[in-house]
């Protein structure tokens, strides 16, 4: 039997399960941004990481047991994609007026990956990604310079830091010893939680006072990022890449920002001029088009 020509080889569709689980995904995350948001409106954002992170480390700490395969390399994920990203996501949430810019400016960590493993590692930087990078970047600019949104360029600025710390930490990981999911969230968490109760305790007050009077629906958003999206979302994600290639369904989570757009917009009263739509449309445009470049650099080097 003649094997089939890779070059007019077309893998399965995405099956109903798989399509359901990537629609959970997003929804999940989208969800999760607009919680974030909500949360640092009551709570301190050191504090929101805080308690998120102790929710996540009471649902993963059974996942946390050796072996720990490369340790300065995970010492460095651990803390920069646990503390120093989310520390800095949830600053952003807290500064900003609107979920909307944040959301979509965090999202520059797609092409800010590409850009570090170029510079970092010495992989290739397609023209397409380059192109790419510069339209979503592109993008975050002309969004910002609207009227509204300028009122946000601190959060948007803490965001897009935000998004470079998760980049570093992608390339990172890259190198490393390849961990279980589950594992590395519940590293992440318990490496991550007591950094924030630290910072929160020395950088911020009325902490007490805040949780008191913070409502259920703060709570419920807590709950939700420590266990929905750290757990739940990571879980369907692990289980996807497991039945395909990781490039087959990243594309499909930039969908996400569109979630928490709507979100913001519908039940968080976000001021959406056209301007701010135009540049979000163009910037996450710009991050599709790096994930699709990647997606093909990645499907030829296996090939090869």
């Amino acid at each position: 039997m003649t094997a089939p020509d890779p070059a007019t080889f077309k893998p399965h569709a995405l099956t109903r399960l798989e399509i359901g689980a990537i629609l959970a995904i997003i929804v999940v995350w989208g969800v999760n941004n607009a919680a974030g948001k909500l949360a640092t409106e009551s709570l301190p954002p050191l504090l929101v990481g805080a308690l998120r992170f102790a929710i996540a480390t009471v649902c993963l700490v059974g996942f946390v047991r050796p072996p720990f395969p490369d340790w300065k390399s995970l010492l460095l994920i651990v803390l920069v994609g646990g503390a120093l990203q989310y520390g800095l996501l949830y600053v952003a949430y807290w500064l900003a007026q609107d979920v909307t810019p944040v959301t979509v400016a965090n999202q520059l960590w797609i092409p800010l990956t590409s850009l570090f493993a170029f510079l970092l590692l010495g992989e290739r930087l397609s023209r397409a990604a380059a192109a790419g990078m510069a339209v979503a970047f592109g993008g975050v600019a002309w969004m910002t310079l609207d009227a509204h949104a300028l009122e946000d360029w601190r959060a948007i600025l803490v965001a897009i830091a935000a998004g470079a710390a998760w980049a570093l930490t992608t390339v990172v990981a890259r190198r490393t010893t390849s961990i279980p999911p589950l594992k590395m969230q519940g590293l992440l968490a318990a490496a991550t939680l007591p950094i924030m109760a630290f910072g929160s305790a020395v950088f911020e007050h009325g902490q007490w006072e805040a949780m008191r009077g913070a409502t259920p629906l703060v709570w419920l958003s807590l709950l939700w990022a420590g266990i929905v999206s750290s757990v739940l979302a990571t879980t369907l994600l692990f289980w996807l890449v497991q039945r395909r290639e990781a490039g087959r369904v990243t594309p499909y989570l930039l969908a996400t920002p569109v979630v928490s757009i709507l979100i913001g917009w519908g039940l968080m009263g976000d001021i959406l001029t056209s301007q701010i739509l135009i540049g979000a449309a163009v910037a996450m445009s710009g991050v599709a088009i790096v994930a699709l470049a990647e997606r093909g650099l990645r499907a030829g080097a296996a090939k090869a």
